[in-house]
C-alpha cells in the first residue's frame, strides 16, 4: 500500500501561517508542528485547523496563553460564532523553549500531544473532513510542519512519498513548489556536518525522524545516530567500499555486535538524495530508505524516553532534519 496522500512539509513558514492540508483531514492523519515559544511581549500562540482562508469555521481552536498562570483554551466555531470553551488549565510550552505539538486525527476526537506526551482529547464538534487549512499565529517561530499519512508502516513502503524529496532538492531563493498557498522560502538548504539536534520529550513508539540530503560524489561513510547521552542506541551507517549499510548499538565506550544484512541491493548511491525514515515501535526501529521499507532494529537501550538527541555527520550534504 502506498501513501499517495502523503504531504510535503512546510519548512520554515513565517508565522501568521495559513497553508492548505491536501486531501483535507482523514481519520488516522497526524500533523506535527515543530518550533519554539518566543520571548515577546505578547501571551498567547493559536493553531486552527479550519474550512478554508477565512476563520470563519474553525473545527478545531487550540490556544495557549501565558496569563493567570498558564493554560489551554481549545474551541469550535461555526458559522463565525464560538462555542463553550473547553480550558486545560496546565501549560506545557515554556517561553523560550522549543516544542513538538502534535495532532492525531481519530474518528472521535482530536488526540493532541506535547513533546511525546498526550496533552488533551477534543471531540470532534463538526465534521472533521471539512477542514482543509491549518494557521498558526502569535507568539511562535516555526521550524516546519509535517504530515504523516493515515495507516501503519506498511510491508513495502514507508509512510511518506517521493513529495518530500523536493524540499531536499532545494536551493537558495527557490520558492515551495505548490501554487495553491502563498511561496515558502527555503533559506538554508545545507545544514552544517556534524549536525546535532535534541529529540523534544525522547522517544517513544510511534515517534518518527526524518534526515535527508544528497551523498558527496567521492562519499566513504556517513551515519545517523541516535543517543541516549554517551551512549549510542542506534547508530545507522552506509559504507560505499564495503556496500554495507552497518547498524549497532554502543554502551559504555563498547559496541555490539553488527548487523549488516539488507533485504535488497544497497539503497544509498554516491552523489545521489536519499530521505531515510525511522520510525520507533515500542520493540524495534523501522527503517526505510526514499519510501521503501528497509529493515527493523530491534532495541537493545530499552528506555525509549532517555534517547532524546540526534547526530548526523560523514560524507553528506544535509539538507533537512525532522527529529
Amino acid at each position: 500500500m502506498a501513501f499517495s496522500g502523503a504531504q510535503a512539509p512546510y519548512m520554515n513558514p513565517m508565522v501568521p501561517f495559513t497553508g492548505m492540508i491536501q486531501g483535507g483531514l482523514q481519520d488516522g492523519l497526524q500533523i506535527t508542528i515543530n518550533g519554539t515559544v518566543l520571548m515577546s511581549s505578547g501571551s498567547r500562540f493559536t493553531v486552527n485547523l479550519q474550512t478554508g482562508h477565512r476563520d470563519n469555521d474553525i473545527a478545531f481552536h487550540f490556544n495557549p496563553r501565558f496569563e493567570e498562570g498558564g493554560y489551554v483554551v481549545c474551541n469550535t466555531k461555526q458559522n463565525g460564532i464560538w462555542g463553550p470553551e473547553e480550558r486545560k488549565m496546565q501549560m506545557p510550552f515554556q517561553r523560550g523553549h522549543p516544542f513538538e505539538l502534535s495532532f492525531l486525527v481519530q474518528s472521535s476526537q482530536f488526540q493532541v500531544t506535547v513533546n511525546g506526551r498526550l496533552f488533551v482529547q477534543y471531540t470532534h464538534r463538526v465534521p472533521f473532513h471539512r477542514v482543509d487549512t491549518i494557521s498558526v499565529t502569535g507568539i511562535v517561530q516555526l521550524s516546519y510542519i509535517s504530515f504523516q499519512p493515515p495507516g501503519r508502516w506498511p510491508a513495502n513502503s514507508a509512510p511518506i512519498t517521493q513529495t518530500v524529496i523536493h524540499t531536499v532538492q532545494s536551493t537558495p531563493g527557490q520558492m515551495f513548489p505548490n501554487p495553491m498557498i502563498p511561496p515558502m522560502a527555503y533559506p538554508n538548504p545545507v545544514l552544517p556536518i556534524p549536525f546535532f539536534a535534541s529529540i523534544p520529550g525522547g522517544l517513544y513508539p510511534s515517534k518518527s525522524i526524518m534526515v535527508s540530503g544528497t551523498i558527496l560524489p567521492s562519499a566513504q561513510s556517513f551515519y545517523i545516530n541516535l543517543r541516549s547521552g554517551s551512549d549510542i542506541a542506534f547508530h545507522l551507517n552506509p559504507r560505499f567500499k564495503e556496500n554495507a549499510v552497518v547498524r549497532n548499538t554502543q554502551i559504555g565506550s563498547s559496541w555490539g555486535p553488527e548487523e549488516r544484512g539488507l533485504p535488497r541491493k544497497m539503497p544509498f548511491s554516491r552523489g545521489q538524495s536519499f530521505l531515510v525514515w525511522i520510525l520507533c515501535e515500542s520493540h524495534c526501529f523501522k527503517v526505510a530508505v526514499d519510501g521503501q521499507h528497509l529493515f527493523e532494529y530491534y532495541h537493545r537501550l530499552k528506555h525509549l524516553p532517555t534517547i532524546n538527541s540526534l547526530e548526523v555527520g560523514g560524507d553528506i550534504q544535509l539538507t533537512h532534519v525532522q527529529p
